[in-house]
């Protein structure tokens, strides 16, 4: 059995290291994407072969789950430490999950939809 402290030190460390790393990725994910964009020409058959590469896909689809466990830590945090009642934030995280499970659906359907 693997013995777990609920407390003290370095029990956020892991919450702290998934924000950041996160983060980093969505940076560097809209400065790729600025600096793409910024080199396409501007008519519409460019952006469409352009998003239609399987690579750019990936990286978006990378993005958002990024973006999606970044939602979830701080929105966890920010629950846990504001809301005390068990039942009202138990609710809210739950209502947090199904919310972002759904928009991970939503965004699996229109990147490769």
């Amino acid at each position: 059995m693997v013995d777990r402290k609920l407390t003290g030190a370095h029990y956020g460390l892991r919450d702290w290291v998934m924000q950041r790393a996160t983060a980093v990725l969505m940076l560097i994910y809209t400065v790729a994407l600025i600096v793409f964009l910024l080199a396409l020409p501007g008519d519409y058959a460019a952006w469409q072969a352009f998003f239609g590469q399987t690579w750019v896909k990936v990286f978006t689809q990378i993005s958002f789950i990024a973006l999606f466990l970044h939602a979830w830590v701080g929105i966890r945090d920010l629950w846990m430490d504001y809301i005390k009642p068990f039942g009202l934030r138990l609710f809210l995280q739950v209502a947090t999950i199904v919310w972002l499970a759904g928009c991970m659906v939503y965004s699996v359907k229109v990147i490769w939809g």
